[in-house]
């Protein structure tokens, strides 16, 4: 018994089903418990923008090598898009197939406040223009502040790529970069001993607040994102998988840690720290994972991208908005733009529907308070969709670069079998 409550995994189970029984049991108290998984969040991203900044810049600057830099990048951004892409259009072909919309009482769950959500929307320009100016630091020490992820992305490819054109000359900072990131490391897994902490905060807060009925006034739309996403996981990740020679079921059991991380805290941010350590265990090489997972967090969001598209149609049928095909496909190009750049926090999924159907005014804006009660709910199914989403690319083109190490996966999979003992204890903290 001592030995299994020592396992990360088995203390967040622990946390989620007592933070669920808190809600159940004590809503009241339960909704002040969000604390609990807001410092535990901001703990995390208190380390997230150095760590993407160093990983990215050691994996560009120890290549020394332009062209591998850009085959990278292009493979990822391609991989990306096409894979985005067909979640899309998974999502449009669900939800007009199961129409969970269809015959829904709008007027039953009307009235919830969205302004928080429409005014962040209007506030934020969704136009390619304004997307690919954002991209641009005004001031980068400003961005690393703000954990703006994807401008601290575009000056960390600039100074890697700055490394690896100086050659030998650039090693000494390389290396004064991996001795610090290892201590950023070293703070990661001191703050990752309270996630079970923060996952039972999060659940009493959620239960608490928005009740266990208020899953079944939308079950069916619930149910219909749930099992479009484990289709999506098994079905698509997984003949990914097949095709690139790995398995997907072991390779979920291999970040189990991981997915109950953001089961508990519904950020796939909060795990992605811990997840570049791990793809690094897991076979994938320094420079791959430095330049495909941070890159993943905002251009390849798979479980984000399904949410939204049946969330947006779910929205039409709840007010018996008819769309033809190619309004269907207008919007899926919108979500196409709108949903590049989206945060792995909680929340951004919302304000994206919102600036989505801003920009498309076929469907009613006003219908995202009928998703109010369980979007948090579903936050969770698509946080843990873009996290296996990430980690399946990060191993495809690992593979496709030839940069991919059986040896390593052996290592950090099979521990039981393989490791020694010091490293296995080392695997499962």
């Amino acid at each position: 018994m001592k030995k299994a409550l020592n396992n990360l995994t088995v203390r967040v189970v622990i946390g989620i089903i007592l933070g669920i029984m808190v809600g159940v049991l004590f809503p009241a108290f339960g909704e002040q418990l969000k604390v609990l998984a807001d410092i535990f969040i901001k703990l995390i991203k208190m380390v997230i923008a150095p760590i993407v900044f160093m990983t990215v810049v050691i994996g560009i600057g120890s290549m020394g090598d332009m062209k591998k830099v850009g085959r990278i990048g292009g493979k990822a951004l391609i991989y990306f898009e096409i894979v985005t892409t067909f979640s899309l259009a998974i999502g449009l072909l669900v939800v007009n197939l199961v129409k969970p919309g269809v015959g829904f009482n709008t007027g039953a769950v009307e009235g919830g406040d969205i302004s928080q959500f429409t005014e962040k929307a209007a506030e934020s320009d969704h136009g390619l223009m304004s997307f690919l100016m954002s991209i641009i630091p005004d001031n980068i020490v400003a961005a690393l502040a703000k954990g703006e992820l994807l401008p601290i992305l575009f000056f960390a490819v600039l100074f890697g790529l700055s490394m690896a054109a100086m050659g030998e000359r650039s090693k000494p900072v390389v290396d004064f970069f991996e001795r610090l990131v290892d201590v950023f490391f070293g703070i990661v897994n001191m703050i990752m001993k309270l996630s079970p902490i923060a996952a039972f905060g999060a659940m009493a807060y959620t239960i608490g607040k928005f009740g266990l009925g208020s899953l079944l006034m939308l079950g069916k739309l619930m149910g219909s994102v749930y099992i479009t996403m484990f289709l999506f996981i098994i079905l698509v990740l997984g003949g990914i998988a097949k095709f690139y020679k790995f398995n997907i079921f072991k390779f979920i059991a291999y970040i189990k840690d991981e997915i109950l991380l953001v089961l508990g805290t519904s950020s796939s941010e909060s795990a992605l720290p811990k997840m570049m350590e791990k793809m690094e265990k897991y076979g994938c090489s320094k420079p791959v994972v430095g330049l495909v997972v941070p890159t993943g967090y905002s251009f390849n969001l798979d479980g984000t991208s399904i949410y939204l598209s049946m969330a947006a149609i779910f929205i039409a049928q709840a007010y018996g908005v008819d769309l033809t095909i190619w309004q269907e496909l207008t919007l899926m190009g919108i979500l196409m733009l709108t949903s590049k750049g989206a945060a792995g926090v909680t929340g951004s999924g919302f304000i994206t529907l919102a600036a989505t159907l801003a920009a498309f005014p076929m469907i009613p804006v006003e219908g995202i308070a009928l998703l109010l009660g369980v979007d948090r709910f579903m936050s969770e199914a698509r946080a843990i969709t873009n996290l296996i989403g990430n980690g399946v690319a990060t191993v495809v083109v690992s593979k496709m670069e030839n940069e991919f190490h059986p040896n390593a996966i052996h290592q950090a999979a099979e521990p039981e079998a393989v490791q020694s003992p010091e490293l296995h204890a080392k695997a499962a903290e």
